[in-house]
């Protein structure tokens, strides 16, 4: 498992942070370790996902994702 940490712009509410964790956690191979405002630490199975598939997911989600 490989750990990345995202820097995420947008999020102001609890609402922000609960569509965040959904939104990787509906990833496969990934797993969430944390979900703070503006910040997401995952770790994830490189066979199945890559960093830019997950900062795009947070992308889609409406926010603006990227490695830290």
């Amino acid at each position: 498992m490989l750990r990345l940490t995202l820097g995420i712009a947008g999020m102001t509410c609890g609402h922000c942070l609960n569509a965040v964790k959904k939104a990787l956690a509906e990833l496969p191979g990934v797993q969430v370790d944390s979900v703070r405002m503006g910040r997401a630490e995952v770790q994830f199975d490189s066979a199945l996902m890559n960093a830019d598939r997950i900062i795009a997911a947070i992308d889609a989600a409406g926010y603006v994702a990227v490695a830290l």
